[in-house]
């Protein structure tokens, strides 16, 4: 399957859950598929998207999903550590696994040979789920009815779609964001 066909299949499953995006090309992709001012599109601070949500999570009691890459979670393992230890209820975390850097030029990552379930897993994540690249459809019901903190381990194929830059300007997407956020 592809990214821009995962995230679109897991974003229409979803309503007003609070929404935190990798950076680069999955945000992208995921403003073009469906734009809610409940999704903050991440445009820096690669390996983060998983800290801001773990941060998110604890602050408030509306569910949250942050999108995010291997690249990316092999950058900040520690977010892993941290989350399965600080046990949010409201925490989803979807791991989009191309084995690649996708929006940095493509270059492989070690997720070809590490299985970022097993991780997650391994340092105390109770709840994880598995889609495979040969899944055609992405069947999200039975994530969002279990409790956090959960471990969405996505996989899907290398490449990224042709789509534009999302035409809103950092201060925009941030403040709509917290417009949502505080409504909470």
């Amino acid at each position: 399957m592809e990214k821009i066909k995962a995230l679109e299949q897991i974003a229409n499953q979803l309503e007003d859950e609070l929404v935190i995006c990798n950076i680069g090309f999955p945000s992208r992709e995921l403003y073009h598929v469906k734009d809610s001012p409940t999704h903050f599109y991440m445009l820096g601070s690669m390996g983060m998207a998983s800290s801001i949500g773990l941060g998110l999570a604890m602050a408030q009691e509306k569910k949250v999903v942050v999108f995010d890459g291997d690249g990316s979670v092999l950058m900040n393992l520690g977010s892993l550590v941290t989350i399965a230890n600080q046990q949010p209820k409201n925490l989803i975390l979807v791991v989009l696994d191309n084995e690649c850097y996708g929006s940095t030029g493509s270059q492989c990552t070690y997720a070809s040979t590490t299985d970022l379930k097993k991780v997650a897993e391994s340092v105390g994540f109770q709840n994880t789920f598995l889609f495979t690249e040969s899944e055609d459809k992405i069947d999200f019901t039975q994530v969002l009815k279990t409790e956090g903190p959960v471990f969405v381990h996505v996989k899907v194929k290398p490449g990224n779609a042709n789509v534009p830059v999302i035409p809103l300007e950092p201060e925009e997407i941030k403040e709509r964001f917290m417009g949502e956020v505080q409504r909470v």
